[in-house]
């Protein structure tokens, strides 16, 4: 491994550990986290590849910010979802977000699968059968927020797996 790819991975890990703590405990993601993915990754990619970097980087932070924006606009993910992907994408560059968003949609749908499942098997074993649930029905910001999964675990792994990819 290179040292670009060592410091990359080691900048991902400490920016995905931080925003998966962050949303599993408060359910979002402090503005530091992306802000600080955004900052380095633009730092890192100049210092390595100079004005071509810094372009790379504010593509990549486009990239990740746009990938994503659709399903924010609709309700159905979270601003601070949105930043950290284009915090990454600073990171990474305009062409590796892309391969990392492809990654974080399986490890989400996975993820999504493993939330439901959990769930029925919980539902079956308080009442003995199988309860039908609509998702997202609570008009409560407790029943939103219980219905929801946290995504910077996503985030993270797709952003981990495309780096394990690339080396």
């Amino acid at each position: 491994m290179t040292f670009q790819a060592e410091t990359q991975a080691i900048l991902a890990g400490a920016v995905g550990i931080a925003a998966c703590i962050d949303d599993l405990r408060r359910r979002q993601i402090s503005n530091w986290i992306p802000g600080s993915a955004f900052v380095s990754g633009l730092v890192f990619q100049t210092t390595q590849h100079g004005w071509r970097g810094a372009g790379s980087s504010l593509l990549g932070t486009l990239a990740g910010a746009g990938v994503f924006l659709i399903f924010y606009l609709l309700g159905g993910m979270g601003g601070g979802d949105v930043k950290l992907m284009a915090g990454f994408g600073a990171l990474l560059g305009a062409k590796p977000i892309l391969v990392a968003a492809l990654w974080t949609a399986g490890c989400g749908g996975v993820m999504a699968l493993a939330v439901i499942a959990v769930g029925l098997i919980r539902d079956f074993h308080r009442r003995g059968k199988p309860v039908s649930k609509e998702v997202g029905g609570s008009s409560s910001e407790a029943g939103r927020r219980a219905d929801s999964i946290p995504y910077a675990p996503a985030i993270a792994a797709g952003v981990w797996l495309s780096l394990v990819g690339a080396t």
